[in-house]
């Protein structure tokens, strides 16, 4: 086994996860709304999206990439749309109904990993970030050359684990120091901040299409 390509896979992955954006803020809240496997499994999702972005990236699948060169406008306008309405949905939630409605009905894992799935594969820009990251570190995928390949990729997955391993860790450490104010605040604020994101979002692509 090449430890040193999977190293260099871990670190991808790390150094793409560590920005935390709307999306982990998604998995901190809730993290903190309802429980640890809930945020990390969210943040899960986001090490997929991650992986299969990698995975177009490394091969050099330039027919994908022309796709979403032709089409990145009704890309990026689904992914701000998307992040538009998770700002909407965190400002207007009430913590003490959700983690009381956590409590009565439990939550659906695998509703909580494909809806972070979905609002990062919907950035397409992703692959572009894994082109360059892969140039400077001098990697390609190759067909022949599976293990290396499946080795990175692994490692892009794990190093993204890891991560929102530790953030939904840290949160789901403090969560007993929050109140049921302190929750409310801040899900305005994470909120505010993500359907400001969204507006700059679709600020940008209207300057852009101009």
């Amino acid at each position: 086994m090449n430890f040193k390509v999977l190293w260099e896979g871990l670190m991808i992955g790390l150094a793409v996860s560590v920005p935390l954006g709307p999306l982990g803020m998604l998995c901190i809240k809730r993290t903190v709304n309802k429980n640890w496997k809930s945020g990390f499994i969210s943040g899960l999702g986001i090490a997929a999206s991650d992986a299969i972005y990698a995975i177009i990236a490394g091969f050099s699948l330039t027919i994908i990439i022309d796709f979403i060169h032709r089409y990145e406008i009704y890309f990026k306008v689904t992914g701000a749309t998307m992040v538009a309405g998770l700002g909407l949905y965190i400002f207007f939630s009430n913590p003490a109904k959700e983690v009381q409605k956590f409590k009565q009905n439990g939550t659906s894992y695998l509703q909580d990993f494909f809806t972070a799935f979905l609002l990062t594969v919907t950035n397409p820009l992703s692959v572009f970030v894994f082109i360059a990251i892969f140039s400077s570190y001098s990697l390609a995928l190759g067909f022949s050359e599976l293990l290396d390949a499946g080795l990175i990729v692994g490692g892009i997955f794990a190093g993204g684990a890891i991560w929102w391993l530790i953030i939904t860790g840290l949160a789901y450490g403090f969560k007993h120091k929050l109140t049921t104010e302190t929750l409310w605040w801040a899900n305005k604020i994470v909120g505010f901040i993500i359907v400001s994101i969204a507006i700059s979002l679709f600020t940008l692509i209207a300057i852009k299409g101009i």
